[in-house]
């Protein structure tokens, strides 16, 4: 099963899958809303999962569902966004695979193969982007926690409630990210973020 909302994309993972001999498009979704109710009712081995749809439902969370209800049944989840904490939220939710569209050197049916084959393949960290001046990778776990709960419009205290951490030491986050990305305020950082994938609040998205 594929499950991806951008029509280009699913049609992509579509060819792929057909030119292949060794597997079989049973069912394509734009949406994951109803996907873990498919799989229960009809025989499904491997799933293709996007993360954000465009519905506002979520790849992660299905996919959490499917394997907590069907647990033999496979996932690979595929993204086109750099989102750092998702890597560490798919493992946590048990999907097998992880694939980059854009960015990983394996095609999806290596990754397939290899995942029916018994193996976990992911790649070793979210292809890094730029920020304004800054590569992703400059950016500390902490900056980008901070970072992923701004793109949501809240302010700093809020941050710091959530984050469990004072609101100075959110302010220092802050101007440390702005000094490395260039970005003159921060509205325009958590403007770039969002746009560049970033961070993603799947919460809030």
């Amino acid at each position: 099963m594929i499950v991806d909302d951008q029509f280009v994309s699913r049609r992509l993972l579509e060819m792929y899958v057909k030119a292949s001999e060794r597997y079989e498009t049973v069912y394509a979704v734009e949406s994951a809303a109803f996907a873990d109710a498919f799989v229960l009712k009809n025989h499904i081995d491997l799933v293709l999962m996007d993360i954000l749809m465009a519905d506002g439902s979520n790849g992660l969370e299905t996919a959490a569902r499917i394997k907590k209800n069907c647990p033999e049944v496979k996932i690979i989840a595929v993204t086109s966004m750099p989102e750092t904490s998702w890597l560490k939220r798919a493992r946590e939710c048990g999907i097998e695979s992880f694939w980059y569209k854009e960015s990983s050197k394996e095609t999806i049916l290596d990754v397939m193969d290899r995942t029916m084959a018994g193996e976990s393949v992911y790649p070793d960290s979210a292809p890094p982007v730029r920020l304004g001046l800054a590569s992703s990778a400059e950016l500390t776990e902490r900056e980008l926690e901070v970072l992923r709960i701004m793109t949501t419009g809240v302010s700093n205290a809020a941050i710091a409630k959530q984050l469990r951490i004072s609101e100075s030491t959110v302010k220092n986050h802050i101007h440390h990210m702005l000094e490395k990305t260039g970005c003159q305020s921060r509205t325009a950082l958590a403007i770039q973020a969002r746009v560049s994938g970033i961070v993603v609040s799947l919460d809030q998205a």
